[in-house]
């Protein structure tokens, strides 16, 4: 059965309507076209979010979402997502948002990433951020 987790790593903190951020991704994965088997998403502070980054991905700075994509079928989710609670709060008032519509970007910016969609070039950077913007638009709900 296709779950969608949470959890916390060195920090407290809740997600608010769990259920309705469940739909909402389990829809923009199955409206891409992919299906879910197991997505966990793990919010954490700075601190071991750069201690990830330097393990894993060789990179000393800090980052709001690194992204495990576990996947051994094609088309098929399976995927561990690690965001940053401070860089949520902190991009939030940088970018004049709110820390809820902050971080279902940044949720939504993970999911993307398993299905394909990268941002490392200006042009791929664009076309994420369009995506994010289509499936925030899709939420339904506000945090």
């Amino acid at each position: 059965m296709p779950a969608i987790t949470f959890f916390e790593e060195d920090i407290s903190y809740k997600l608010k309507h769990k259920t309705a951020v469940r739909r909402w991704i389990t829809e923009t994965i199955q409206a891409e076209g992919y299906l879910l088997q197991e997505l966990n998403y793990i919010f954490c502070s700075d601190r071991y979010l750069l201690q990830i980054n330097q393990q894993y991905l060789n990179h000393d700075t800090y980052t709001d979402i690194i992204t495990f994509d576990n996947s051994a079928l094609e088309k098929s989710i399976v995927g561990d997502v690690f965001i940053s609670i401070d860089r949520i709060r902190e991009n939030a008032a940088k970018f004049n948002v709110t820390e809820c519509d902050e971080l279902h970007r940044v949720i939504v910016h993970g999911a993307l990433h398993l299905l394909g969609y990268q941002d490392k070039t200006r042009v791929t950077k664009q076309k994420m951020t369009q995506k994010e913007d289509f499936y925030l638009n899709k939420r339904g709900f506000i945090g």
